[in-house]
């Protein structure tokens, strides 16, 4: 492996743990608390498509005249990301979007939709984060997570994006989690099949091969250059920090509600 990116996993590492070992996945029992779990995620994997974007759109010629654009290899390796993540398949064999297939998925066990939609509506309507986030009432911790996904894009660095695209998003989701979805589903599998079809098409598809051209995608935007190498390990902890305090924010709205019911 690529020196750097091996310093860069090195550092990293010790939050990788906290975000895999997190509390969160323990508390989730029943499908109660895996929707209050969905109704956060969600920003989060509506985000990552905002980010998949601005590297492509920064990576790739998109508008026209056509001209070639950068490096022939990198322009590979974030289209054929784009291509799984915007346009993949559901369980019926439909093209989807990753995005599109958790909206499903909230929709079959019961997850509130509506604040998610609120909150694209209000953006497509205004095009400022803020006002979205208002009018949905968005939660604190998936608030701030998303603020920092777009400081991000709008740093206009694509290695940078590419580093917090690459570390902080991809190979998350935990075994725990795995089994503990597995065990709700077997109970309840006409509520949660949808979602168990998302994280199974998530491992596969995101977790082994697009992390590899992730992983290369990054090793290639920062190359040699010591100063991108630090700045993208300093943006890929802090956007680490912000998962945990997503889950932070999950955790704590299942244990009140847990309280509420006692």
């Amino acid at each position: 492996m690529n020196e750097n990116l091996a310093k860069l996993q090195k550092a990293i590492e010790p939050l990788r743990q906290e975000i895999i070992n997190h509390k969160v996945y323990a508390a989730i029992k029943e499908i109660d608390d895996l929707k209050i779990f969905m109704q956060y995620h969600v920003f989060a994997v509506w985000d990552f498509m905002s980010l998949l974007k601005s590297l492509q759109i920064n990576l790739t010629c998109t508008s026209i005249p056509w001209f070639p654009k950068g490096d022939a290899n990198t322009r590979y390796l974030i289209n054929e990301i784009v291509a799984g993540e915007e346009s993949d398949v559901d369980s019926n064999g439909i093209r989807k979007s990753h995005f599109e297939l958790y909206l499903d998925a909230m929709k079959q066990c019961g997850a509130a939709t509506k604040q998610i939609e609120i909150f694209i509506e209000s953006l497509k309507e205004n095009g400022e984060l803020s006002l979205a986030f208002d009018a949905a009432a968005v939660q604190p911790k998936a608030r701030e997570f998303v603020e920092y996904t777009f400081e991000t894009i709008n740093s206009n660095r694509d290695y940078l994006q590419s580093a917090v695209f690459t570390f902080g998003r991809e190979d998350l989701i935990p075994n725990m989690f795995i089994s503990i979805v597995n065990d709700i589903h077997q109970n309840f599998p006409e509520s949660i099949s949808e979602f168990k079809y998302y994280l199974e098409r998530h491992i596969e598809v995101d977790g082994d091969h697009h992390s590899h051209l992730a992983l290369e995608m990054t090793a290639n935007l920062c190359g040699n250059d010591e100063q991108k190498w630090l700045a993208a390990e300093k943006a890929t902890i802090q956007s680490l920090q912000k998962r945990i305090n997503l889950w932070d924010g999950v955790l704590e709205e299942i244990m009140e509600r847990k309280l509420t019911e006692v």
